[in-house]
């Protein structure tokens, strides 16, 4: 039977027959050939038969479409809401982006509403900067916060009830995020440790014990079973999931790590590193395979696109650079921002970046060219935050606020489909 998962997180179908398994993930452009494609899968995997080549050529036709959605189409700004009586810390968008949440030096983490701009709750209860926020999407039925106080707490999005708060951590916590199962959520600290913790009974499951230094970075691989950590030490560590046991650690870095993460089938690891590199590591045994040279400062921020093809990396040299995960070279360099590049990420098609930048601007990129396509204009400080939505079509970008006195903004930048056709390319 021949199912297709349409993510929109990645291109990707899936064929089973009874207890095999075929994936195949590949990158789509407009165009391709579907017919030559189709040719092509056959001949590397005999399980797409003749008979289901008819269904595999309209699941790519789909998937074409898909792509080209939104492509010849401008943001604009729609909303820009006054959040916080202090600075913000951090952004976050649900897997829909119906709704989104704030961090903010004042201690609290507000739910809003995206498309009225409405605040739906206030998460009120740290006694510090609420630094680190998540949903636990795909549900996004529950919010993390990780705050300076030492602690976690996990809420309902519906209420705003705080369901639990874990403690345990003797130092801020600066980095959070849920398991794909949403049945854990594990948090790093400034006090070299990252904690698991149960969900549903609020208890801790472990302490990740091993780094020297602060942890600074922290995600889980697609499939739940392992997690990373990024650290000051220099370091990144790979950890069961299901046990707490360290499996590897990833040494040869020179500086402090900024970002460590898994590409989407879990065979590939990233780390960017103030040491103005990043380096790839082959994930079942940890060794590195590529080190990715090019930048003249540090790295800010580093991802894969959704296929896990491609790499961006943003510097505080402001740049950014996409490289290729197979030949490990640099396919183009973006230029144009005049300040450093905080953050960086691709939207689920694949075919767009968006970086944020202390030149208070915030950029669109076409990834396969590097040219710059939009500027995001209108913000008065440093853009330290920014995230597409589960469909690319909204973007939010959030800033810092060097004035304590003037209130933080934050802003959302959407196509609007009534005048998609007036903002035409």
């Amino acid at each position: 039977m021949l199912h297709y998962l349409f993510t929109q997180l990645l291109d990707m179908f899936i064929y089973e027959k009874e207890d095999k398994k075929v994936t195949l993930c590949f990158l789509v452009n407009f165009s391709t050939d579907v017919s030559a494609l189709v040719e092509e899968i056959q001949k590397v995997e005999p399980l797409i038969t003749a008979s289901r080549s008819d269904q595999v050529k309209l699941l790519i036709q789909r998937l074409q479409n898909k792509l080209g959605q939104h492509s010849n189409h401008k943001f604009y700004l729609f909303k820009v809401l006054r959040a916080h009586i202090l600075p913000l810390t951090n952004v976050a968008l649900n897997k829909s982006g119906s709704c989104f949440i704030t961090g903010s030096y004042d201690r609290t983490c507000k739910l809003w509403d995206t498309a009225s701009g409405e605040e739906l709750h206030t998460l009120e209860g740290h006694r510090n900067v609420v630094y680190a926020i998540a949903f636990n999407n795909p549900y996004g039925d529950k919010i993390a916060t990780g705050s300076f106080d030492k602690t976690c707490k996990l809420w309902s999005v519906e209420t705003g009830k705080c369901y639990h708060t874990f403690r345990g951590h003797t130092a801020e916590i600066v980095c959070l995020s849920f398991n794909p199962q949403s049945t854990l959520v594990a948090t790093g600290s400034m006090d070299t440790t990252a904690k698991l913790w149960d969900i549903q009974s609020g208890e801790e499951v472990f302490t990740l014990t091993g780094h020297s230094a602060e942890i600074i970075s922290l995600s889980f691989n697609t499939s739940g079973n392992r997690i990373i950590t990024g650290s000051f030490d220099h370091t990144a560590t790979v950890w069961d999931a299901d046990t707490g046991r360290k499996v590897y650690t990833l040494i040869g870095h020179c500086a402090e790590i900024s970002s460590a993460l898994f590409n989407w089938d879990c065979s590939l690891i990233l780390t960017g590193s103030m040491d103005k590199t990043c380096k790839l590591w082959d994930a079942v045994n940890g060794k590195c395979v590529a080190t990715l040279t090019g930048h003249d400062d540090e790295i800010l921020d580093s991802c894969f696109d959704y296929t896990g093809k491609l790499i961006a990396t943003a510097s505080a040299d402001g740049t950014a650079r996409i490289f290729s995960a197979a030949t490990r070279k640099c396919i183009t360099k973006l230029e144009g921002h005049e300040g450093e590049i905080s953050k960086i990420s691709f939207n689920p098609q694949g075919n767009r970046l968006l970086t944020g930048s202390s030149d208070k601007t915030a950029r669109i990129w076409d990834a396969q060219t590097g040219q710059c396509l939009q500027v995001l204009e209108g913000h008065l400080d440093e853009i330290f935050s920014c995230a597409f939505n589960y469909k690319g079509d909204i973007i939010i970008t959030g800033r810092g606020e060097r004035d304590p006195i003037n209130l933080a903004f934050l802003s959302n930048w959407g196509e609007m489909p009534r005048i998609w056709h007036n903002v035409s390319r």
